[in-house]
């Protein structure tokens, strides 16, 4: 069972026929008894943040809804798990739909990004070719819910696995943006997180077209103020790519600066999702959907070999999360060969939540022909 893919004979643990809270309140749909793992032996477990982890095998932030989901990636063998990203306040995100299915064989070049793709009703037959459109916004649960979900997610981790928190900030009246940063970090503290990553892929403000990330002075000056508050839990920042190697070696020069532990990307690409017939694909209100799945492979391995070279030569202490296209069990290893520490999947995780158990099984295949 291990060795026979998912998808397409099996439907994703998310159903993006669904809303969002459809799938909060029902899912992950699952429908198997959960399959034994290998446990490693800890002379074999790995070192990330002061962490000892049974693997480097992760799920980035998205999928993981609530502590039900975490506990099924936990079992699965998913050992580096990032809750879905929390705000300081309840937010109710965008509406249905969510993920559409994309017209997209193939990788997409490294450096002809298409500004445009086009949506299909068809799912793909390969997950190689597993391609979506995604558009949250980034929904929330109220602070008392988080408070009592974030430790009971806690409680399903074996041993050797790290729960993650994500956090972001909501653009509010009544306070600065970065004050807002600080709440969310805040909460996720007061419920537990041992590690909190800080998703800055949002604007500086709502009429700021360029994301928080590509600007060194605001990764500087808010990651200082977050890493202060935050002492001494470790934070990752979350990226997305960068129009430039200068501006991306800028940009982790100031995440070590600010005392940020680890740089986690990439995030998806922003493009224009139009349906067949050239419409807009998600409501107006959906502005900034990203598309996520195997074609963007290329260019997250791409941003991972540039970060591993910009740190190395820089001697920056920052560690190096991996994320981006990640659909088949052997792309966790691409990603480590390349330089990162952590590799994580995503929208792969739900077509696939076997991705970490096949990955365990190759290791310890390889383990017992080499001896």
């Amino acid at each position: 069972m291990l060795f026979t893919e998912w998808f397409p004979d099996r439907s994703p643990i998310y159903n993006i026929y669904k809303s969002y809270r459809d799938n909060f309140e029902a899912g992950p749909y699952f429908p198997l008894d959960l399959p034994p793992r290998p446990i490693p032996p800890k002379t074999q477990w790995i070192s990330f943040l002061d962490q000892r982890l049974l693997s480097p095998f992760g799920v980035a932030a998205g999928p993981l809804l609530h502590s039900r989901w975490v506990a099924l990636a936990a079992a699965l063998g998913f050992d580096v798990l990032v809750y879905k990203t929390i705000r300081s306040r309840e937010y109710p995100g965008h509406s249905f739909p969510n993920m559409l299915y994309l017209d997209l064989p193939g990788m997409i070049p490294l450096n002809a990004f298409p500004s445009v793709a086009k949506t299909t009703t068809r799912p793909p037959h390969h997950m190689e070719d597993l391609a979506v459109a995604h558009s949250f916004d980034m929904p929330s649960k109220n602070p008392q819910y988080l408070l009592e979900d974030i430790p009971r997610a806690q409680a399903f981790l074996k041993e050797g696995q790290l729960l993650i928190v994500s956090v972001t900030g909501t653009h509010r009246e009544e306070c600065s943006l970065l004050r807002d940063f600080v709440d969310a970090a805040a909460l996720a503290r007061a419920a537990g997180a041992k590690v909190i990553e800080i998703n800055f892929s949002l604007r500086s403000t709502k009429d700021q077209e360029d994301a928080l990330y590509t600007s060194p002075s605001h990764v500087l000056e808010m990651g200082l103020v977050l890493a202060k508050a935050m002492d001494p839990i470790p934070l990752i920042l979350k990226v997305g790519v960068f129009d430039s190697v200068r501006r991306m070696r800028d940009v982790f020069i100031a995440a070590a600066k600010a005392g940020i532990r680890a740089i986690s990307g990439i995030d998806g690409l922003l493009m224009r999702i139009e349906n067949r017939e050239g419409n807009p694909a998600f409501s107006q209100e959906q502005f900034r959907p990203r598309v996520g799945g195997g074609p963007i492979r290329n260019v997250a391995l791409h941003f991972v070999e540039q970060a591993h070279q910009i740190i190395k030569e820089e001697k920056l202490d920052l560690e190096l999360i991996g994320v981006g296209g990640i659909t088949k069990h052997e792309h966790f290893f691409h990603f480590l060969e390349r330089g990162a520490r952590i590799a994580m999947s995503a929208t792969g995780m739900m077509w696939d939540p076997l991705l970490a158990m096949r990955a365990h099984a190759y290791i310890d295949q390889r383990k017992r022909m080499a001896g």
